[in-house]
């Protein structure tokens, strides 16, 4: 885990390298923007979205970048490390992120681990516990690939079971590390109902992010992820009755109220902070 970075949530963006003409409009739009020189990127142009990704960090806010690099044994992946070497500070997203040792070889920048192998998914809490490591993702597309299914999607909405499995591996492999859980993109761009739906599935399990991969997709992630009004007023009123109790558990509005609810009503807070 580092303690130099942290994830700017909740709703993260990825940007093909190779269109620099975008770069600007994607910060502004999400919290955080995923420059990708790996998926959204063919090899003919790799070499091109490396330099244009480069060339631009110096403009660009560490805080609010992440770069996805390629993945350990491919053609680009050494090239991507020493482009990126002049700025360490800059997080890097792994893809096919699959032992704590790839984490740790990209040092000394933040790392968010993208898990989406079976191999990946089972070495999470190896990987979220590397020193670097700022994040864990899962990646359902190539996960379903990589365990041969056919379809992650459930017929009623969701996922199936062995890739639900995997989403609640990631969240649990963050959680105990200390770092970020991010959930996975929905490559139907078009489908705002399921995008609503798996986001408020994230932010009520535990996720503290969730990845888009068009603009349009990011109002409806912050949507989901920030607290209602009412859940505001709870929270806000919960904190303050538990100022007026000198510890211990205490009645409000006929629930009692212990140690959980109040973290979970600071969270709640901290969700709904401009």
């Amino acid at each position: 885990m580092t303690a130099t970075f942290a994830l700017r949530g909740p709703a993260l963006l990825f940007c093909p390298g190779n269109r620099p003409d975008r770069f600007a409009k994607a910060v502004a739009a999400a919290d955080t923007v995923i420059l990708d020189l790996e998926d959204a990127v063919g090899p003919d142009d790799k070499a091109a979205a490396r330099t244009a990704v480069v060339g631009a960090l110096a403009d660009l806010d560490p805080a609010a970048v992440l770069v996805r690099i390629n993945a350990p044994g491919t053609p680009w992946y050494d090239d991507d490390v020493r482009a990126l070497s002049g700025h360490p500070q800059v997080a890097l997203m792994l893809p096919m992120a699959a032992r704590a040792a790839d984490v740790e070889a990209l040092a000394p920048h933040p790392v968010v681990a993208l898990c989406e192998t079976a191999r990946g998914v089972l070495a999470a809490p190896e990987i979220a516990a590397a020193t670097g490591c700022a994040g864990l993702m899962w990646g359902s597309e190539d996960l379903v690939a990589d365990l041969g299914g056919r379809a992650g999607r459930a017929p009623g909405g969701g996922y199936r079971p062995a890739v639900e499995e995997a989403r609640t591996r990631i969240l649990y492999a963050a959680r105990a590390a200390g770092v970020t859980p991010v959930d996975t993109v929905l490559v139907d761009i078009d489908d705002r109902a399921t995008l609503r739906s798996d986001s408020a599935a994230a932010v009520a399990a535990g996720f503290a992010a969730k990845a888009c991969i068009h603009p349009a997709q990011v109002a409806v992630v912050r949507e989901a992820f920030r607290p209602t009004d009412d859940e505001v007023a709870r929270a806000r009123a919960m904190l303050a009755a538990a100022e007026a109790h000198s510890g211990g558990v205490f009645r409000l509005d006929g629930r009692m109220v212990d140690a959980p609810l109040l973290a979970h009503a600071r969270e709640v807070l901290r969700q709904a902070a401009p």
